[in-house]
């Protein structure tokens, strides 16, 4: 075998396209990156034009281009923000915006779902408890809103399946692509007919379904003018983001679970069987007869983002030549654990698992006149850490088994203040992946064993994602102070104003409308 040949992984995030070579070895030799913007049209509304998905890929990939020889390349394969669909006409064309997984104008469709189907029902069936985030409660909000648009749609396309569109003009997409569309038969590894007929809606409406890591077709001769990779190149089957992320981090066994600190918080762990518990999500991991049991919190980095955006955005203009973030990171550091008695409850987006609510919102309790910006930085840092002692102790309960580690990766995880926190709190070690790039790599590694370089998936993410990085360990004074302020504080906090949070929202949102 020719040790310099190499496969591309694309990660067609919520905010830019990134497309990674690697070699056998799991190492990154060349890369490139596009942007793309995040529309909200109305409040509570976010969308995205799917056309920027396919400029933005090949933008990438050109830039990456620059850097080897195609002759190198020997595949590719997508990885994606999930959820988040676009409605196509017959020619792939999008015939309105994509709507973004974070988009939240269809609290009145997962009600009508609770009713139509049953939260248990639906949660059996598809993997998913019934909530906001998978694309079915906002395909019915279409069919309920934009008849026109809806008679003009010839398939709703996952990110993965538009991109395969537009490489192989073939309507494909990955089960592991399509599954958190929430539209699955789970245990069938099919669409569910009956449930999308009981909507309304017809299994020809969306796209052929190929396993993870088969060949799902092979690059045209016009995406290959517009990407400049090679004609009739394989494209593999890929996973959403959080499967392949997992997947890059090795995290497929030994009781090791992912944490990726992105714009969206997901963690997750490896199960054989198919178990599903309103303390988490069901997916389907990248590998054969495999789920991830899966958390998602939809305020993460994207908390960060806008707390930095309206109250510290003086502090991209010091002379420091520091970001924002590692200013106030420096300040939050100082202080103590708790923040000086300031508690945040991190559900700038809604929350999912464990409450399935789509009606919450952010809690701060605890202010008092000498809390400066410091001191809510941190308690954005240290509620995020609470959530997800919350829902990772849930999975392990249902599992009857402790994490034996986070390996963390995303933007999140270069904070080391923030691995600690987490480490504090969770009473888990925190180890930071070989590459913050993880999803990437995932992608990289369904290629690797699809183009024969391993026999299999686990030989594969064992041999191309070797060492760690920086691990920290809990702290057990800290951890001392942090566990009461979980159990006497943080973790009955919300079902204690829950009702009054859904009252407040019920009549904002009156006030919209």
């Amino acid at each position: 075998m020719n040790h310099n040949k190499l496969v591309i992984g694309i990660d067609c995030s919520t905010t830019a396209c990134k497309a990674i070579a690697w070699n056998k070895q799991g190492k990154s030799v060349a890369e490139g990156r596009a942007t793309y913007p995040l529309l909200q049209p109305q409040a509570d509304w976010y969308e995205q034009d799917a056309n920027q998905w396919w400029y933005s890929t090949c933008d990438a990939l050109k830039q990456l281009l620059t850097q080897i020889d195609t002759k190198q390349i020997e595949a590719i394969c997508i990885t994606h923000q999930r959820e988040t669909f676009v409605a196509v006409d017959s020619e792939g064309k999008a015939v309105r915006n994509a709507i973004v997984w974070m988009d939240k104008r269809s609290r009145q469709q997962v009600n009508f779902l609770a009713e139509k189907i049953g939260k248990e029902e639906l949660n059996q069936l598809t993997g998913k408890p019934n909530a906001m985030t998978p694309s079915l409660p906002k395909i019915i909000w279409l069919t309920q809103h934009e008849m026109e648009t809806v008679s003009r749609t010839h398939k709703f396309l996952d990110v993965h399946g538009y991109l395969v569109y537009q490489l192989t003009k073939n309507f494909r997409t990955s089960l592991a692509s399509a599954d958190p569309m929430g539209v699955i038969d789970m245990q069938a590894n099919t669409w569910a007919d009956d449930l999308l007929s009981c909507l309304g809606l017809q299994t020809e409406q969306f796209a052929e379904l190929v396993q993870p890591g088969s060949v799902i077709g092979y690059v045209n001769e016009s995406a290959a003018a517009a990407t400049g990779l090679p004609d009739n190149l394989p494209i593999i089957a890929g996973a959403g983001d959080g499967q392949c992320a997992g997947l890059g981090a090795n995290a497929v066994g030994n009781n090791r679970a992912y944490l990726n600190l992105g714009t969206a918080i997901a963690s997750g762990i490896i199960s054989r069987d198919y178990l599903v518990n309103s303390a988490f999500r069901t997916v389907y991991a990248p590998i054969e007869k495999s789920y991830f049991l899966e958390n998602v919190l939809q305020g993460g980095v994207f908390t960060i983002n806008w707390f930095v955006e309206k109250f510290a955005n003086d502090l991209r203009y010091n002379n420091l030549n520091l970001s924002p973030e590692e200013i106030l990171e420096t300040a939050a550091a100082k202080l103590p654990p708790g923040a000086d008695g300031l508690i945040l409850v991190p559900y700038w987006n809604h929350v999912m698992n464990p409450y399935w609510d789509a009606s919450a919102t952010g809690i701060t309790i605890g202010w008092t006149g000498t809390h400066g910006r410091e001191h809510l930085y941190r308690a954005i840092l240290e509620g995020i850490a609470f959530e997800q002692r919350l829902v990772g102790d849930g999975v392990m309960a249902a599992m009857q088994q402790k994490f034996s580690e986070y390996v963390v990766m995303g933007g999140g995880s270069q904070s080391p203040l923030w691995c600690q926190i987490i480490a504090d709190i969770t009473g888990v070690p925190v180890v930071r992946a070989t590459t913050t790039e993880a999803t990437c790599l995932g992608a990289g590694i369904l290629c690797a064993v699809a183009v024969g370089w391993y026999p299999d998936i686990n030989i594969a993410a064992e041999s191309m994602t070797t060492g760690t990085g920086s691990r920290f360990t809990p702290d057990s004074q800290t951890q001392a102070i942090y566990e009461k302020l979980y159990t006497e504080v943080y973790k009955p906090l919300f079902p204690t104003l829950q009702s009054l949070v859904q009252r407040l929202t019920d009549l904002t949102q009156v006030q919209k409308n």
